[in-house]
Parts: structure tokens; sequence; C-alpha cells
């Protein structure tokens, strides 16, 4: 018979009876499922344990970036903007009251006393409500609702931006990394090769076939190559830990300098094919950072308008219901009330300048918004001719480097097995030596310099935003 356990978690036991013992248990269950829920939350930017590729990544920033993260609070205040700058043209419901008690020398009587008959009397009171809606406001309310739905899209496409630009930073610190892991891999491989070296020459010496010089000649090279790989791990350290805090991740203060954070991507020579005038107008379309100089722009016109209805009349309806004591009597009970409607119409014929403060102003922000738009331009055409010409030169060194280490191999067997035979010398290996080492790191560098240049690329031209951000 095949026996079946049932597994439980905590938030789903259910604490036992008695009424003490139900307060308890529910005391202990909240706690402990509030505490496991934090504990989850905590976990959710922690470094991950599982090998990371770059998309991992980016999803991973997306989250927790903190550029990113006050980009989306800025969207947010720019929200709350937005709703100040429409409410112009929606209704105003207001409502409101007072009461007042004054000296009964101070409360106006009739000359005559009348029998029965009272006029005014210390106490006071009113309460009402009323709907106010602008009517016309000398264009001020059109432009404000316009202005408002462009400011939406400029906070967007600010955002985007900033989204963009976190992007990038992310790809190059994930290619920082790799860089750094190739970089071990080569000075690990070159000091494994010089220990070779050392242990061949000093079997050699011991047979009597080389001097001692050729010893201490090998020991030299290895210990000056031993601090370049001592300099590569450390790089890669820092690398990982520049990734971790362009991810947004948590590193504990209690967790190793070497933070076990593994990459699961290659530095691979994706490729990408781009001529400059494509280039150019891509950039000029795709860029958020033009666009939302456009849509800001297209916000100081309305602000223009705005300014200008300062010049014209503001006219208003009105319509409500209220409630207030009779004068007539000194009961405070005795009230009044009914409903009321009317319009209201007012026109500031002198303000002492500010309308034209604000005008003058208006105008010279609209024009030095069109100067940063042709500047924006010009800098977008300048960052894409500068991304396409380090592109150029990134895939040149690198199409130039397929050959070299192979050759870099084959002049290291010969001029060991030169060795060997006793027709070449120490001086010929170390020296092939060196040139493999130096052809690896150039390849590794010309990997790197291929990765952060394309993405490079892909960022001047606004092609580097997620999809779902665009």
């Amino acid at each position: 018979m095949k026996q079946v356990v049932k597994r439980h978690t905590v938030c789903d036991t259910w604490p036992g009876k008695g009424p003490a013992r139900v307060i308890s248990g529910w005391l202990i269950y909240v706690f402990l499922c509030v505490s496991l829920s934090v504990l989850a939350a905590d976990q959710t930017n922690a470094v991950p344990t599982q090998p990371l590729s770059l998309s991992d990544a980016l999803n991973i920033a997306l989250e927790h970036n903190p550029s990113i993260q006050k980009a989306r609070k800025d969207l947010e205040a720019n929200e709350g903007v937005v709703l100040q700058t429409r409410a112009i043209a929606l209704p105003r419901l207001q409502i409101g009251g007072d009461y007042a008690a004054r000296q009964p020398s101070a409360v106006e009587q009739p000359p005559l006393p009348i029998p029965g008959f009272t006029f005014g009397n210390d106490q006071s009171w009113q309460s009402g409500v009323r709907l106010v809606q602008s009517i016309y406001e000398g264009g001020r309310m059109v432009a404000s609702v316009r202005a408002a739905k462009l400011m939406r899209q400029a906070a967007m496409l600010n955002y985007q931006t900033s989204l963009a630009n976190a992007v990038l930073d992310v790809e190059l610190a994930y290619y920082a990394v790799l860089l750094a892991a190739e970089q071990i891999t080569v000075q690990e491989a070159s000091v494994k090769l010089l220990e070779q070296e050392l242990l061949d020459t000093r079997r050699r010496l011991e047979a009597g076939t080389v001097p001692r010089y050729n010893v201490l000649r090998a020991e030299v090279e290895l210990a000056n190559a031993r601090p370049k790989l001592i300099r590569a791990r450390n790089l890669f350290r820092i690398s990982k830990n520049n990734l971790a805090n362009q991810l947004g991740l948590d590193v504990p203060q209690h967790a190793p300098e070497d933070i076990p954070l593994v990459l699961s991507d290659k530095l691979t020579p994706e490729p990408l094919e781009i001529d400059l005038p494509t280039a150019l107008n891509e950039a000029l379309v795709r860029r958020p950072e033009l666009g939302a100089l456009r849509k800001s722009g297209a916000v100081l016109k309305e602000n223009l308008v705005s300014a200008r209805a300062g010049y014209k009349p503001s006219l208003q309806a009105f319509g409500g219901y209220e409630a207030k004591n009779s004068i007539f009597s000194t009961d405070l009970d005795r009230v009044l009330h009914g409903w009321m409607a009317g319009v209201q119409l007012s026109w500031d014929l002198f303000d002492g300048g500010s309308t034209r403060g604000r005008v003058i102003e208006a105008n010279a922000n609209l024009g030095r918004n069109a100067v940063e738009q042709e500047n924006t331009r010009r800098q977008i055409e300048l960052e894409v001719r500068t991304a396409v010409s380090v592109f150029i030169e990134a895939k040149e060194v690198l199409e130039s480097q397929k050959k070299v280490l192979e050759a870099a191999d084959e002049t290291l067997r010969l001029a060991t097995a030169r060795s060997d035979a006793g027709t070449g010398t120490q001086l010929d290996v170390l020296g092939a030596q060196t040139a493999l080492t130096d052809a690896r790191t150039t390849q590794a560098l010309a990997l790197h310099e291929y990765a952060a240049a394309r993405a490079r690329l892909r960022r001047a031209v606004g092609a580097n935003l997620p999809t779902n951000a665009q």
C-alpha cells in the first residue's frame, strides 16, 4: 500500500480552538505569514543563483534598476501635473458655511421700533453647495486640455530616454564582466604555459643541456605574468559588483568580495548591417529625447495661449443650494433655503503688467525650446556618426583577428619543436608564448569592443528600447 504524505505550508495551517488558543494562534499565524511575505519580497532582488543571460539581466533591471525606478516616479509625478493642468476645464463643486456672533450693540436696528418685528440679530449662519463651471477663459481651457495630453506624451518619452540609457548601462556592464572573465582565461593559460616552460627548463638544467640563465629567465617571465592574472581576477570581481549595482540587486554585507554571479552568455559577434544615412534617419525619428523636446515645444505653445488669455474676460456659470437663518428672527432654527443659479463675468482691464510678463516668459521659453531641439538634433547626428565610425572600427579589428590566433598557436608549436630539437632558443619560445597571449588578449578586447560598439550604435539610433516600452 502506497503511503501518501500531504505537505503543508505555514500559511495553510489553521490555529487550534479555544478563545485564548485561537487568539494566540492567529497572532502567530499572521506574524509568520507576514514575515514570510517580507522575506519573499526581499529575495526578489537578491543575487541570482542560476546563470544569468543578458535578456534575464535586462528583465531584472526593468524591475529594480534605480534609474528606471526613479524615472517611473517622475512619470507618476508628471501625471499629477497633468491633472492640475486640465483642471481648469472641469467643473468645481464647492461646499461652505459660516457662523458669526456679534455684540448686540453692533447689530443695526430700525430707527423706530415696530411691535412684534425684529430686524437683525447678534448670531447668524449660512451654508451651501455650489457647482461652478467655466464657460469662457479666453482660450485657456482648450489650451489646458491639449497641454495635458502633450505633457503626458512628453513624460512617456522622457521615461523611455531613461529606460534606453539604463539598458545601455546594463549591456555595457554585462559585457565588461564577460571581458574580465575572458581575460582571466587568457592570463591563466599564459601562466600555465610559462609554468610548463619553467618545468621543462629545470629538467634540461638537470640534464646539463641548458645554463642556469635559462631557468632564471623562465622564472622572471612567470613572475611577470602572475600580477596580470591577479589584476584580471580583481577586475572580474569589480565588474560583477558593478553589474549587480546596475541591476539593482541587494548584495548582503556578509557576501564575499567575489559575489556568486554567473553569466551564461558569451562575447559573440552578433551581425549588424547598417549604413550612415539610414542610421541618421532612424535616429531622428526614433530617439525619445528629440520626441520629448518636440512635445514640450507643443506644450509651450499652449502655455503661450494660456498666457494671452489674461487679456480676455472670464465667464463662469454656477448653480447650487443654500440655507441660512432669517435676519428677521432671533430664532436660529428658522431656516431659509432654496436653489440658486447664475453667471459671473470678470475682466482685468489692468493687472499691473502680470499678463504681459507671462506672455514674454512664454515666448522666451518657446524660443529656448526651439534652440534646444536644434542643438539636440545636431548632438544626435554627432552621436550616430561617432557610433557608426566606432562600430566600423571594431568590426574591422575583429575581422583582422580571425587568423591571428591560429598563426600564434602554430608559431608557439614550431618554436617549442625547434627548442626540443636543439635548433631553437628559449627566447624564441618565450617570444611565441608572449605573442600568443597578446593575440588572445587582443581578440577578447576586439570581441568586447564590437559588442559595446554595437550596443552604443543601437542606443544612438534609438533601437535598444524593450518592445513593451515603445
